[in-house]
């Protein structure tokens, strides 16, 4: 688990408090995109408690780590709206605490035709385009969506933050980042049942 994700899987678990949410933090963060809005100042408190003194601002300008982890706490935010059950969960999580990767998690949203063509156009955006904050605001959307078609989905947020963080070092990095993000969503598990049917 890198820095960046095992620092916001501590904020995101802090903000969850075993079932008892944050309302006013979470709030805020659905509120407002950026770190610097007066709306996400109720996130602070929790955030920069665990960030380490590194990945902390000097300028008044986010950091590429505070940028990452904002928006994952965002995005939880956003899909914990309403829900009684904990919807972020590790894909390094044993059986009640696993979760999934986005991708992952939108490929499965994909199976259903009525779906494909809006979500592959959402993505398409998203994977064009090395711009963090295009992405951040093309993935608000695509787990807006989630949420709407399957809310009680657990999503490892921190391994997504630890990826936006990675994405922000430069084009090459970011499209690295795409590679990993175009093989969850386009792989179809289906090929591989197909091919071990072959072998039997």
């Amino acid at each position: 688990m890198g820095k960046i994700e095992k620092v916001t899987d501590k904020v995101i678990r802090s903000l969850w408090r075993d079932g008892n949410p944050d309302k006013a933090a979470l709030s805020g963060a659905r509120g407002t995109t950026s770190l610097v809005n007066r709306q996400a100042q109720a996130v602070w408190p929790v955030m920069m408690a665990n960030l380490d003194k590194k990945m902390l601002s000097q300028d008044g300008r986010p950091t590429y780590a505070e940028t990452a982890v904002y928006a994952a706490i965002r995005f939880y935010a956003i899909h914990q709206q309403g829900q009684s059950q904990f919807v972020y969960g590790s894909i390094h999580g044993d059986d009640e605490d696993k979760g999934i990767n986005l991708f992952e998690a939108l490929a499965r949203l994909r199976s259903q035709p009525d779906r494909k063509d809006a979500l592959d156009h959402r993505v398409k955006a998203l994977l064009a385009t090395s711009n963090v904050t295009s992405m951040i605001q093309s993935l608000s959307h695509l787990i807006s969506i989630l949420k709407s078609t399957n809310s009680l989905i657990k999503i490892d947020y921190a391994l997504l933050a630890q990826d936006l963080y990675d994405a922000q070092f430069g084009i090459d990095v970011a499209n690295q980042v795409h590679l990993r993000w175009g093989q969850q969503y386009y792989w179809n598990n289906k090929n591989e049942e197909t091919t071990e049917g072959k072998k039997d």
